[in-house]
């Protein structure tokens, strides 16, 4: 099956204890998110950590769409709920637009055998 891959970054507050919070919650991540990922046709998604830098790499279905996602979460209390969790750990990247987090970041370049 063909799936597309998105690649985004985050920032968290530079503070370790937040930072190990934000890292526990994701070692529990709560069913009805995981329930909301695969509902929005993610297929697979991965979360890596660098200092206070995160990078997700997602692989989703061929209809999956970014203005969908965000319908089905403004919809979803719960998501709603993680989201807000969330965002006390995690700061806007350097020109982001007020209350933006993850940025799609551009693919430059790929390499395959």
């Amino acid at each position: 099956m063909k799936t597309n891959r998105y690649c985004l970054t985050l920032d968290l507050k530079n503070d370790p204890l937040a930072i190990s919070a934000y890292e526990q919650y994701h070692e529990k991540v709560w069913p009805e998110i995981l329930q909301s990922i695969e509902a929005a046709g993610i297929t697979s998604m991965h979360i890596y950590r660098w200092e206070t830098r995160l990078f997700m790499i997602m692989e989703t279905l061929p209809e999956f769409s970014f203005e969908k996602k965000a319908k089905l979460d403004a919809s979803n209390a719960k998501v709603q709920e993680w989201e807000k969790l969330l965002w006390q750990y995690q700061k806007s990247l350097p020109g982001s637009k007020p209350g933006e987090k993850w940025q799609l970041m551009k693919h430059i370049f790929e390499y395959e055998t």
